[in-house]
């Protein structure tokens, strides 16, 4: 058994449902949840998974990319996608290994990534987050970028067990570096190292192709995304496997492409703001339409007004 050691806009409504629900594949997910709202009929999950080293996966598909580790101690996930992924999560979990469930962390609170957190825990798993990811689950409060209230969740979703800055286990045979990144994509993220294997899941401070969602009411912010892609980069060599919350895997050096991304918007954003444009102002100006590649579910306009609202108020 382990030793755990803890020291101290496709629409508006389908962004909020639960932060991105961002597939692999952006543009392809985009056009069928827009034909399931027509119908309001949710899309069928169809997961499927990678693997990327000794015993370590990742399951891909509708919601946020779930790491897993298989091994004698138990399975580990980083991540649990929707309430609705959660049969064929498990599904998937007894293709991989036929040792029970242990642990799932939660990378922050979004519902793309905690939404089958109750079926985890009826399998006798232990859901584990940052502090903040607990608190954030049992408020109510208003995203005034979006205009919507964002609702408490259901109490028996909660992590039961938190941390506060770090937190280590051993599992599997790894050393588990579970490291708190600052107000960056929220108040609560969680970069994940896997030390023995080189493997970092990002959760989503990494949207690998896609402009990143910065849930700014959430407390997160642009500067702290940076931050958070500086922390990993110095985590990582030429050889690390990097798993994104959103997109295929990646390497060191497309993370420094996903830096120098928000790096360039935040130059742009704040160079506006000192000549005193407002949003609609940048956004007519389209400061962002030499990067429309990355542009999915955040667009130019989305990516512009939650960049000028997070450095304007910072």
């Amino acid at each position: 058994m382990p030793r755990f050691i803890t020291p101290s806009l496709i629409t508006l409504a389908a962004l909020l449902t639960a932060c991105s629900g961002q597939e692999t594949s952006a543009a392809a997910h985009a056009e069928a949840q827009a034909k399931a709202e027509e119908t309001q009929e949710a899309p069928k999950p169809v997961l499927s998974f990678e693997t990327i080293g000794e015993n370590l996966h990742v399951i891909f598909g509708s919601g946020g990319n779930v790491g897993v580790s298989t091994g004698e101690d138990g399975i580990i996930i980083i991540d649990d996608k929707f309430e609705r992924n959660a049969e064929e999560i498990l599904s998937t979990l007894k293709t991989l290994s036929d040792q029970p469930l242990r642990y799932v962390l939660n990378t922050h609170y979004h519902g793309d990534h905690t939404g089958s957190n109750i079926q985890m825990k009826e399998t006798g798993a232990t859901i584990m987050a940052h502090d903040n990811v607990r608190k954030r689950m049992g408020m109510t409060f208003e995203n005034k970028v979006f205009g919507r209230v964002t609702e408490a969740r259901d109490p028996e979703s909660w992590p039961t067990l938190t941390f506060s800055d770090t937190a280590t286990l051993y599992f599997n045979g790894h050393q588990v570096n579970v490291i708190h990144a600052p107000n960056a994509h929220t108040d609560g993220d969680s970069i994940i190292k896997f030390v023995e294997a080189n493997v970092i899941h990002m959760g989503d401070n990494y949207f690998n192709g896609l402009f990143p969602y910065v849930d700014v009411d959430g407390g997160g912010s642009l500067n702290g995304m940076i931050a958070a892609h500086s922390a990993a980069l110095d985590m990582a060599d030429g050889n690390t496997k990097i798993i994104p919350g959103h997109g295929p895997m990646a390497t060191k050096a497309d993370l420094e492409e996903a830096r120098a991304l928000l790096m360039t918007i935040k130059e742009r954003v704040e160079l506006g703001l000192k000549q005193g444009k407002s949003a609609d102002d940048l956004v007519n100006e389209n400061i962002l339409q030499d990067y429309s590649k990355y542009a999915s579910f955040i667009n130019e306009e989305n990516m512009i007004r939650i960049a000028y609202r997070s450095l304007s108020e910072q």
